[in-house]
């Protein structure tokens, strides 16, 4: 049974820095590209980072601007999420998913997801 988990959210102010980390079991984790997503209500699921199984390639969405970073170790079957300068707007639940296609920027190219982390950004 796959599972990812993920974990590193919470409550912090604006300008702190944070890593999310998101654990994979029950899958041959380095066959797979996986990717953060993030959520706030009402809204669709908005894709924010991803990697290539092998970490050979990146790519981010247009407002991180600089500011995330994804990384992954797959030895350890986990993906990281560091964001830097946290902004109000960052607030959200964030999803790791993963996916056996090589490039995939939307959640319904996602074969598997975590059940999401909060994150909260005070002002």
């Amino acid at each position: 049974q796959v599972q990812l988990a993920e974990s590193g959210g919470g409550l912090v102010q604006a300008g702190d820095s944070l890593t999310l980390s998101c654990a994979a079991s029950g899958l041959t984790f380095s066959h797979y590209r996986t990717g953060w997503f993030r959520r706030v209500p009402g809204k669709e699921h908005e894709f924010v980072a991803g990697i290539s199984a092998a970490s050979f390639t990146t790519d981010y969405a247009d407002f991180v601007k600089g500011r995330f970073t994804i990384s992954r170790d797959n030895a350890k079957n986990t993906v990281y999420l560091r964001i830097n300068s946290l902004k109000p707007e960052d607030t959200a639940v964030y999803y790791c998913a993963t996916t056996t296609l090589l490039l995939a920027t939307t959640w319904e190219r996602y074969q598997y997801w975590g059940p999401g982390t909060q994150v909260t950004v005070s002002s």
